[in-house]
This record gives C-alpha cells, sequence and structure tokens, in this order.
C-alpha cells in the first residue's frame, strides 16, 4: 500500500532554532556560553516547556535554584525569538515538493512551546502547506511520546500503515515505527529522502489481491 501522507517534524527539518543564536552575543564568551547550556538552560529543561509547562513557571523554578542565573533565564523567555533564525532550505525544498505532487498530503509534528509556535506560524508562510500540525505543547506530551503520534493519526483520521515520518532525532523515529509509522531520519539529504519515499509508493500485491477478491 502506498504511504501518502508525508509527517514532518519541524525543528532542524524545516526551521533553524539554537539558543545560541541568543546567547552568543549576550556572553560573548563561547566557553561561557556552552557551559550555561550545559548546566542551567539544559536542552532537559527546554523539553518541559516543549511538552506544556508555562514558560513562566519554568523559569521561575529554574530562577530559584540558580538565582545568580535569574536575569539569564529569564532572558530565554523574553528573547526566544532571536533564537529561531530562518527556514532551512534543503527542508523546505523537499516539503514543497511533496505539496506540489497530488499523490501526497503534508502533516506537521512538532516538538513545540505553545506559546511560541506562533513566531514561526505567522512569520514562516510555507506553515501553511500542511493540511493539518500536531504542536507537543498544545497537547502537553512530546515525542516520542507513543500518544502524540496516536493523537495526528486520529485527529486527521489517518491509518499509520499510509503514513511516513520524517525527523531529525533518532528516538522520534524509532518510535514512528514502533507505531507503525515509517520512519526516516533526516540528515539534510532530501534527494535521498524523496526517493525513500518514491519506493514507498509501489503497490502492495497481497493488499491489491485481497481488495480484488472482495470485489
Amino acid at each position: 500500500m502506498p504511504r501518502t501522507n508525508i509527517i514532518f517534524d519541524f525543528g532542524g527539518v524545516l526551521l533553524d532554532w539554537d539558543p545560541r543564536y541568543l546567547y552568543r552575543d549576550y556572553f560573548h564568551d563561547d566557553a561561557k556560553m556552552e557551559k550555561f547550556l550545559a548546566e542551567i538552560c539544559t536542552g532537559e529543561w527546554n523539553a518541559q516547556m516543549d511538552a506544556g509547562k508555562p514558560f513562566a513557571e519554568g523559569v521561575k523554578e529554574l530562577s530559584a535554584k540558580y538565582p545568580e542565573w535569574s536575569k539569564e533565564i529569564e532572558l530565554y523567555h523574553t528573547g526566544w525569538e532571536k533564537m529561531l533564525h530562518g527556514q532551512l532550505d534543503d527542508g523546505v525544498a523537499l516539503l514543497k515538493k511533496v505539496v506540489a505532487d497530488p499523490r501526497f498530503t503534508a502533516y506537521g509534528l512538532t516538538n513545540w512551546s505553545a506559546e511560541t509556535f506562533h513566531f514561526a506560524f505567522n512569520k514562516y508562510r510555507f506553515l501553511d502547506d500542511f493540511e493539518g500540525i500536531v504542536v507537543s505543547g498544545e497537547e502537553k506530551m512530546k515525542k516520542p511520546d507513543k500518544r502524540i503520534y496516536y493523537t495526528l493519526l486520529e485527529r486527521y483520521h489517518l491509518k499509520a500503515k499510509d503514513c511516513i515520518f520524517i525527523d531529525d532525532n533518532q528516538a522520534n523515529v524509532d518510535m514512528a515505527n514502533d507505531r507503525g509509522i515509517y520512519g526516516i531520519l533526516w540528515r539534510h539529504n532530501p534527494d535521498e529522502v524523496w526517493a525513500e519515499i518514491e519506493s514507498l509508493q509501489v503497490p502492495d500485491p497481497e493488499e491489491d489481491e485481497a481488495n480484488s477478491s472482495e470485489q
């Protein structure tokens, strides 16, 4: 059975987001910046907001733990828009190719805070190309939680066997595969990914035979 629903991750695939775009100009010291991001405003802490925690709550909790860094922690929220550097042309080109092909429908599944997603959605018009988008912060769960994959499938009446999922995180790809969605690890290789998508459009002979026998 052809897999015609193409699900895209956003950060790292379509959009270039990195807190270093904000903090490099703030610290003017890469070593200090890296230490701050590794020990204070970590990826694990940011993931709490992706999973639905309000930024105000996350900032308050972390500032109480590290009061000497309270100004820098607050900046993570107030300066967030500067972390969003721009679109990733190779991923956007693949999305445009998918959208232009009448065989395919594009969906989005992203780990993103509900409070900051509007910065991307209002700025990057290619996000209008999606038939539907599930944002982790709005659902209060994030990839690779299996429930968020089911949320996407159920909300848009999709079947896992008809879907392909493209993400730059191996754990997220693995969970998609576990759910019956065909996962592809994104390595900024649009031609290879397109070829893999094309290879999955071959009809399943056994399914076609079963359908014929029912008619």
